[in-house]
């Protein structure tokens, strides 16, 4: 799936929101981040900064922190500073899939009204693959279902229920983390 680069500059904005809060969490927590060393000294380092000079080491680490696994560093940002960080960003990325499944679902559509195809509410589509990879407990029917339905009629309704149904999927995966991770403990 290409990835616009609007949304690869949201992207980059959001890991910078996340760079900005981890510079402010207190030393000992940031020996627990699983960067380099060299990278841990420049978050606490950063701390101490102020404007513009900041902003650009803040810039600076962003570039650093993309090669490392994200979903870990907005949980450890959600234990100590609050989880709204956390929710923006997954907000972003249901908004992303929800958007990105509906123009192909258009494009296909139109394809298929080119072609004198009869398009059907099961139709193929990449956004959904990934997705499925994504978020293994997705219905891919539901949702091509939904998409196939905004299409053909262009119903906000049929919006909006994607990102429903993509929320409380999203929802089951935090509440199994949480339940697996409390089971781990006993």
């Amino acid at each position: 799936m290409q990835i616009s680069r609007s949304e690869q500059k949201r992207r980059i904005k959001e890991i910078e929101r996340l760079v900005g809060e981890l510079v402010t969490l207190p030393t000992q927590v940031l020996r627990q981040t699983p960067f380099s060393e060299e990278i841990k000294q420049a978050l606490v380092e950063t701390a101490s900064l102020r404007g513009s000079v900041r902003q650009r080491q803040v810039k600076h680490l962003t570039k650093l922190v993309q090669e490392y696994p994200l979903e870990g560093l907005y949980e450890l940002v959600s234990r100590h500073r609050g989880g709204e960080l956390r929710e923006r960003q997954q907000f972003q990325t249901m908004e992303f899939y929800r958007n990105a499944l509906i123009n192909e679902a258009i494009e296909q559509q139109e394809l298929c009204r080119e072609k004198g195809d009869d398009w059907k509410e099961n139709w193929s589509s990449s956004t959904l693959e990934e997705l499925q990879r994504e978020m293994p407990e997705i219905d891919p029917l539901t949702l091509s279902r939904l998409s196939y339905l905004f299409a053909r009629t262009r119903n906000p309704r049929y919006s909006r229920e994607i990102f429903r149904y993509l929320r409380s999927v999203l929802e089951l995966q935090q509440r199994n983390r949480q339940r697996d991770a409390a089971l781990s403990k006993i």
